[in-house]
């Protein structure tokens, strides 16, 4: 139907990390950090603060782990 949105495809933006109000601390997430970037290597950690300010970032929201890391939230994690 016009002007639907498959639920599927919406769960899905939601779990890729590009979207600030999905991520809150405390989460489970993976990130790739600065130095991992050409690679794509994801980094696994709980989420101690939000960094991004703005609501949508496409190559995803910025967050510092609780052990210190800091990168973009590519995967939230279950």
């Amino acid at each position: 139907m016009p002007g639907r949105s498959d639920p599927a495809s919406h769960l899905a933006m939601t779990m890729n990390g590009q979207n600030r109000a999905a991520i809150h601390p405390g989460m489970t997430v993976d990130i790739v950090l600065k130095r991992d970037q050409r690679t794509g290597k994801r980094t696994r950690g709980v989420v101690a603060e939000i960094l991004t300010n703005s609501s949508f970032h496409p190559h995803g929201i910025k967050v510092r782990l609780r052990d210190g890391q800091v990168g973009r939230v590519q995967e939230i994690i279950g």
